[in-house]
């Protein structure tokens, strides 16, 4: 390790304090992560062990524990998913619309969703979660890719126009769901346990279906967070650096649409992930885009799946979704970004 003093009388710095200080966040992303996953199929309606579960992993466990540990399985890699999926579409949407507030609700995907749920339980008699996810796709992509299209008509960046096409089809959206589920009773009492936000009740057919998905999407952040970081310059800065900034732009979105058409449709409309986890993780690893999704993807499931845990021994033997536990965090989350924006302001 070296020392460096710029300019006569300058502070002296310390040269891969950077690095070590992205290595110790990175270490503690992934102990976080291990422990929540661990946490996850350790503890429910009846609790096991750590040392139980390694038996289970190792095939020494009784029939009852196996059972028990393994039927946590689907929601773990559920968690995962959604929390993933959630907190790198809320990363995305923060970058390329410069809103400290955005969240993968701004693009209408929970009302498109709810849309082709309510229309397929009302009409034609879907039910049960791994039916109910294949109609939830659809509806979700459509809505996401018509909000990208109208925001991004006429050119330019359409940062404006996408929040008030976003505003304009969930409002749509939700009052034809709210005309529907009304008027039904039997649909209004399937959809308001869909409409919460749960990882139990699933099996391994939903995460099947998502995970395409959500790992297209991943895929296609991954790759956009060199051009994401030249934006962040301006729009002007990245075209002289031979940048597109409506090419990256609509990459970015479609990316979004992506990560929370697969959320959602998997597990629901979940709030908060996708706000909060962005501002922890600029906290920690600062404003590159590529640390960024890459510390999203850990703390995202992590969060999730810990608000699970206490949705589960909270209130023990019964359980509280988790749409309602990071309901209760995410306030503080939201107060606390309003905060940082008044004090930048």
């Amino acid at each position: 390790m070296t020392t460096t003093t710029v300019g006569p009388g300058a502070r002296t710095r310390t040269r891969g304090s950077g690095p070590a200080r992205s290595l110790l966040a990175l270490l503690g992303a992934v102990l976080l992560l291990a422990a929540a996953l661990l946490a996850s199929v350790v503890f429910g309606s009846h609790p096991t062990s750590p040392g139980a579960v390694w038996d289970v992993l190792r095939g020494h466990a009784d029939a009852y524990t196996t059972t028990v540990v393994e039927s946590r399985y689907p929601r773990t890699a559920l968690g995962l998913l959604a929390g993933l999926s959630l907190a790198v579409a809320g990363t995305l949407m923060q970058g390329i619309t410069r809103n400290p507030l955005a969240d993968p609700g701004l693009l209408g995907i929970t009302s498109g969703a709810s849309a082709t749920i309510v229309t397929a339980t009302a009409f034609l008699g879907v039910s049960g979660q791994s039916a109910t996810v294949w109609w939830a796709l659809p509806g979700a992509l459509l809505a996401g890719l018509l909000v990208q299209v109208i925001g991004s008509a006429g050119g330019g960046s359409g940062l404006v126009r996408l929040v008030l096409a976003g505003a304009v089809v969930s409002a749509v959206l939700t009052a034809y769901v709210q005309a529907v589920s009304l008027s039904k009773p039997a649909v209004f009492d399937s959809y308001r346990y869909w409409v919460v936000g749960a990882l139990g009740g699933r099996d391994w057919n939903v995460f099947q279906s998502v995970w395409p998905f959500a790992a297209a999407g991943l895929l296609l952040a991954l790759l956009l967070a060199p051009g994401l970081n030249t934006m962040a310059l301006g729009d002007e800065a990245a075209r002289s650096l031979g940048a597109n900034p409506a090419v990256i732009r609509s990459g970015g979105m479609i990316a979004a649409i992506l990560l929370s058409t697969a959320a959602t449709a998997a597990v629901g409309p979940i709030a908060f992930v996708g706000l909060a986890v962005p501002h922890v993780v600029r906290a920690a690893v600062g404003v590159d885009f590529r640390s960024q999704i890459v510390f999203s993807a850990l703390v995202g499931p992590a969060l999730l799946l810990l608000a699970d845990v206490v949705g589960r021994v909270v209130m023990s033997p019964q359980e509280l979704m988790v749409g309602v536990v990071t309901a209760f965090l995410g306030a503080p989350a939201l107060l606390l970004a309003v905060r940082r924006m008044r004090g930048t302001s």
